[in-house]
């Protein structure tokens, strides 16, 4: 009689579980994407994960261009929450901003990357961008607001690791959370980062500087660091 009564629990609650797995709990998402306020794709869709809100942001001074892309949808799997933001070579800047909710329609609002504060932080960092067969000279940068680590990253073409599909590489000042990075961005480039403390602040006694803001030492480092990101990526 016992083991019969334990039989039954038992499968009761086999049941309940199985009935509780199909019956999982679904919501609906804001599904679009727009890109420099051109928006498409107006739909919603349904999940039992996540939904998102994620807005990406590149700035270029010179000339002064901008890329912002907006995108929501379902999360196919688990939703992470990721803010960053990086300040690179000819003051070029990337934001990029995730957000993950879990109710009806909760995607609705536009992620919207703060601004980087102008007041200087202390730290310094070399700064340097270079797509391909486009060569620049680094400077020495002064970051800003939250963006206390030097940064160093390389951007491959989605789908290849291989250092003949490299589209873009570059240093700067970076908030923390971008440090080690292994992410798509733009649904186009996969970047890697990798980040370290600043650079010492020189006295105005100590040799001066040439026209790039950095003197003979740090130029002749940045190979080096080059190399040593190459190595990171292989490795």
């Amino acid at each position: 009689m016992l083991w019969s009564s334990v039989s039954k629990s038992f499968l009761a609650v086999c049941v309940i579980t199985e009935f509780a797995a199909i019956f999982v709990e679904s919501f609906t998402c804001g599904k679009s994407i727009c890109t420099n306020g051109l928006c498409q794709n107006f739909s919603a869709c349904e999940t039992s994960k996540s939904c998102f809100s994620q807005t990406q942001e590149l700035k270029v001074p010179q000339p002064s261009t901008s890329l912002i892309v907006h995108q929501k949808g379902c999360s196919l799997d688990e939703c992470t929450g990721l803010a960053f933001s990086a300040t690179l070579g000819d003051q070029q800047t990337f934001r990029y901003d995730q957000q993950c909710c879990s109710s009806n329609m909760c995607n609705q609002l536009d992620t919207q990357p703060s601004q980087v504060p102008a007041k200087a932080n202390g730290v310094q960092c070399l700064a340097w961008y270079m797509e391909a067969g486009m060569p620049r000279i680094p400077t020495l940068l002064k970051c800003t607001g939250s963006e206390t680590k030097c940064v160093s990253f390389m951007g491959t073409a989605v789908g290849s690791s291989s250092l003949l599909s490299l589209v873009v590489i570059g240093m700067g000042c970076a908030t923390e959370s971008a440090c080690n990075l292994n992410m798509t961005v733009f649904d186009s480039v996969n970047i890697r980062t990798f980040c370290s403390g600043g650079l010492p602040v020189f006295s105005t006694t100590s040799s001066s500087p040439n026209r790039t803001g950095l003197r003979p030492a740090f130029i002749s480092t940045v190979p080096v660091l080059i190399s040593l990101l190459l190595l990171k990526v292989l490795l």
